[in-house]
């Protein structure tokens, strides 16, 4: 049985992205096994730190790319200017690691200085989902 505190979402490459209304502050694992466009990135950033993403761990294709934009989408959501630490996003690639590596890191290591983070989002972005494969392959993390 999963942490009830995991979450899984399947977001189609390029795709529309869901509402995720009334949510408390969350980790997320970006897994990204498809290619996207930057616009899209950019969008899907945006979301992350609008919905109270406050730290992503980037796994896949681009991930460096995908680190930086969600750091930029967290500035720009506050003109340039500081960012206060209950609402700043820490970020981190993770593209020369395995993905059981990340999901060990998330859950030993990701810790943000203003929050807990019990919620765990694996946000999966594929033409396929795989929630049961991700769900098992994070319980043995």
């Amino acid at each position: 049985m999963h942490n009830t505190a995991l979450h899984y979402l399947h977001l189609q490459p390029d795709g529309e992205l869901p509402p995720l209304e009334n949510k408390p502050p969350f980790k997320a694992i970006l897994i990204i096994d498809d290619e996207v466009s930057e616009m899209w990135r950019w969008e899907v950033c945006r979301w992350l730190v609008e919905k109270g993403c406050r730290y992503l761990m980037a796994w896949g294709r681009e991930s460096e790319a995908w680190k930086e934009s969600v750091e930029d989408a967290c500035l720009e959501a506050f003109d340039y200017e500081d960012v206060p630490e209950d609402k700043l996003v820490i970020a981190s690639s993770h593209d020369d690691e395995e993905l059981s590596d990340v999901f060990w890191f998330s859950k030993h290591r990701a810790h943000h200085p203003a929050h807990e983070l019990k919620p765990v989002w694996l946000l999966h972005v594929a033409a396929e989902a795989r929630q049961e494969a991700l769900f098992s392959e994070y319980e043995d993390a």
